[in-house]
């Protein structure tokens, strides 16, 4: 590829879901835009000694589309099939033929928060129940959080780079991100990027329990999740998949693709604060975003939409409002800010994936979704949350925020594509 990587531009030409509101692209935006929630009661096991008993669960998927045989898909951790399915579904949507291009400028960056914590929580029981002589063959290439990502490149033979990115929530943010940049340096030409998360199991949803981290509002769950509002006490878990094509915009108008939107900065950048805490102020958060709207060449006042972290845990939610007020002033109150985590739970180490489709749509039709469940402004989130009503509007820019555990943000800016 001729010229610097700063004059190399990335476009979006591809897309692809597995969410607790839908599993095509279609069902999730049209669900998304009219407040659907998919928070209900755990199905996935018995809850009666947890505290938390709702999440956002994936129900009714069939894997198979995505996979070369049935015995394949049981040699993959649920998280992996999430993926993998996303990734199809991309690669459909995005209409490339794969015979036509070259496989080695190709590349996968699919991470996973917390990888196989099912294969690791069932094989560990066999293990003290049975002996490790009863353990599966697979438990390993199960349980890796790398997998959705090496076989999809194996299934679609893509031998360009390969990797998986584990930042909890901010894990799929920091796909996209690298693989933004993997382009743009000239090492791949496309790249499917995002993430995949499946821990709706009992170690899951005891270990976030016992941080105290997660709502207990178990008896009216479509209303639990409920970022910015006053009465907010903790995230709901969610659970799916994102993945993205990125492309090399004259690779895309030399196929003829169909082009959602250009990716244009990342951010990246590291609190040094606190385990699960975020920085004060949201310090390490407002250095994200500036470093996306730096390498995107873009001004505070061009952005029309953030999609936010958006947690609906107490502390999380003021700090990203303290740290949107910081990077852009005056402009902060005119930006629309929502948090999709309403609808879909946490999805973890995917939902930087699936909120970048989000920002990807919002771009393509010129409405911003709504933060649903915002009954009670919190005094402290001040800012325009697009309240429970999903809005038509021009947007022209956005960024996408993902904070993890860790102390990890990063941050994506977009744009309208224009020739």
């Amino acid at each position: 590829m001729a010229g610097n990587w700063s004059e190399r531009r990335v476009v979006v030409t591809g897309l692809g879901v597995v969410t607790p509101i839908g599993h095509t692209i279609e069902t999730f935006w049209s669900n998304l835009i009219a407040g659907q929630c998919g928070i209900d009661q755990i199905t996935a096991f018995d809850t009666t000694a947890f505290d938390t008993k709702i999440a956002g669960e994936v129900r009714n998927f069939d894997p198979a589309p995505a996979f070369p045989s049935p015995k394949e898909i049981r040699r993959t951790d649920r998280y992996s099939q999430f993926g993998l399915y996303a990734g199809w579904a991309a690669l459909k949507d995005s209409g490339v033929e794969l015979d036509k291009v070259n496989r080695d400028e190709i590349g996968v960056m699919i991470g996973s928060g917390i990888g196989g914590l099912d294969t690791t929580a069932s094989q560990h029981k066999i293990l003290l129940e049975r002996g490790p002589g009863r353990m599966s063959p697979f438990t390993i290439p199960m349980l890796i959080g790398n997998m959705a990502s090496g076989l999809f490149s194996m299934y679609h033979n893509l031998r360009g780079p390969n990797y998986a990115t584990c930042s909890a929530c901010a894990t799929a943010n920091h796909a996209l991100g690298e693989a933004w940049r993997t382009i743009k340096m000239g090492d791949a030409v496309m790249m499917f990027a995002g993430g995949a998360e499946a821990t709706i199991i009992p170690i899951g949803i005891g270990g976030f329990c016992a941080m105290k981290a997660m709502s207990t509002r178990n008896d009216d769950p479509k209303t639990a999740s409920r970022p910015f509002d006053k009465d907010r006490d903790g995230f709901v878990m969610g659970e799916g998949a994102g993945v993205l094509v990125l492309e090399e915009l004259e690779h895309a108008k030399k196929r003829g693709a169909k082009i959602y939107c250009e990716m244009v900065g990342y951010g990246n950048t590291a609190d040094a604060h606190h385990l699960t805490a975020p920085a004060p102020g949201g310090e390490g958060a407002a250095r994200c975003m500036k470093m996306a709207l730096r390498n995107g060449g873009l001004n505070t006042t061009d952005i029309s939409y953030i999609n936010a972290h958006g947690t609906s845990t107490p502390q999380g939610d003021v700090c990203e409002t303290q740290a949107i007020k910081t990077v852009f002033g005056d402009h902060a109150k005119k930006v629309a800010v929502s948090s999709t985590k309403g609808a879909t739970g946490h999805m973890l180490g995917a939902a930087g994936a699936v909120e970048m489709i989000v920002c990807t749509l919002a771009l393509k039709n010129g409405v911003v979704p709504p933060t649903i469940n915002l009954q009670n402004p919190d005094p402290e989130c001040d800012l325009d949350y697009v309240p429970n009503t999903a809005r038509q509007m021009p947007v022209n820019a956005v960024v996408n925020n993902s904070f993890g555990f860790g102390g990890h943000n990063a941050s994506i800016a977009a744009k309208k594509f224009a020739g």
